[in-house]
């Protein structure tokens, strides 16, 4: 592990390729399992996970009466499960197949007096293999996971700076373990055409609900496909004629054809001298280009950031 803290870590993807993939599958399992205990919530805001001070987090999931949360320790490096009665486990985060994962945590819950059934195959990704059965995917470096768990807590935190001015519907800072992807998302309260789907292994009917209405979101993403590297994203959907062409910030922003969003590299971020203002300018002028080109209301929608931060009398 890293003697020095960085806050903006680097983290190139062909040196935790692997890492990212089992860890991507083990995130999964955990948010299926709050999934199968959680009542639905519109957008699907009932499935992500949360950063916390070490980790990720389900939140509290209610069950047969009692309160239990999971949560992914990425500085001790446990997975645990506590429950409001006192009753806690641990598991080590450590190399292990997704399989062994898979049935460890599951025998934990159990011996909680914890019975769920999810479904057992990986969403969002091609040729999933069923968890129970998944042993070709068992890397865990604990210094590139500890490294992604630092950008995620950063990036939450400036999101949620950023989605303070808006007065309108605007979504928690959410970890969609689907696609790996820290995202906050604003609405213009217009509904929006019929998505067309085609999410590899996710229902459309998932896919068109949570894009029932108009949005502009942005998040991170570790990266993958075209663009190989770790990134901030913005779109809109449905995306307005001329936003693809919009001028956005900063200057190593571009449009990506084949995401069909606006993309920051990651390394801008990290090496600029002031970071936050760096992605703060890239949240709002690629929102400011889904809004003025979809004709949003923004003089209704979007606010004056109230109460001052840090101010005594807030």
């Amino acid at each position: 592990m890293s003697t020095v803290y960085q806050p903006w870590p680097e983290l190139p993807l062909d040196e935790w390729q692997d890492t990212f993939t089992t860890l991507h599958l083990w995130s999964q399992i955990v948010g299926k399992i709050r999934l199968s205990q959680a009542p639905w919530t519109n957008h699907s805001w009932h499935v992500p996970l949360y950063l916390t001070s070490r980790g990720l987090t389900t939140s509290p999931i209610a069950y047969a009466g009692r309160l239990f949360d999971i949560d992914f320790d990425f500085v001790d490096h446990q997975l645990l499960i506590c429950v409001n009665d006192g009753s806690r486990r641990a598991m080590p985060l450590r190399t292990q197949t997704v399989a062994d994962f898979y049935h460890a945590l599951m025998d934990e819950l159990e011996g909680l007096g914890i019975h769920v059934d999810i479904h057992g195959r990986p969403n969002e990704v091609d040729h999933p293999i069923p968890f129970s059965q998944d042993r070709q995917h068992a890397a865990y470096d604990p210094e590139y996971a500890n490294r992604a768990w630092r950008i995620l807590l950063q990036a939450d935190r400036v999101f949620k700076q950023f989605r303070t001015r808006f007065s309108g519907k605007n979504s928690p800072v959410h970890f969609f373990w689907g696609s790996f992807d820290l995202a906050v998302t604003r609405f213009s309260g217009r509904p929006a055409p019929l998505h067309p789907g085609g999410v590899p292994n996710l229902p459309d009917w998932v896919t068109r609900e949570a894009y029932s209405h108009e949005v502009s979101s942005a998040g991170f993403w570790p990266g993958g496909g075209p663009h190989p590297f770790p990134l901030f994203y913005s779109y809109a959907y449905p995306e307005p004629q001329g936003f693809s062409t919009a001028a956005v910030r900063p200057a190593q922003a571009f449009y990506s054809h084949e995401l069909r969003e606006f993309i920051l590299p990651y390394a801008a971020v990290r090496t600029a001298a002031a970071p936050d203002d760096v992605l703060l300018d890239f949240l709002q002028s690629t929102y400011a280009a889904a809004a003025d080109h979809g004709a949003w209301d923004r003089v209704t929608l979007e606010c004056d950031l109230q109460p001052r931060p840090g101010a005594p009398d807030a």
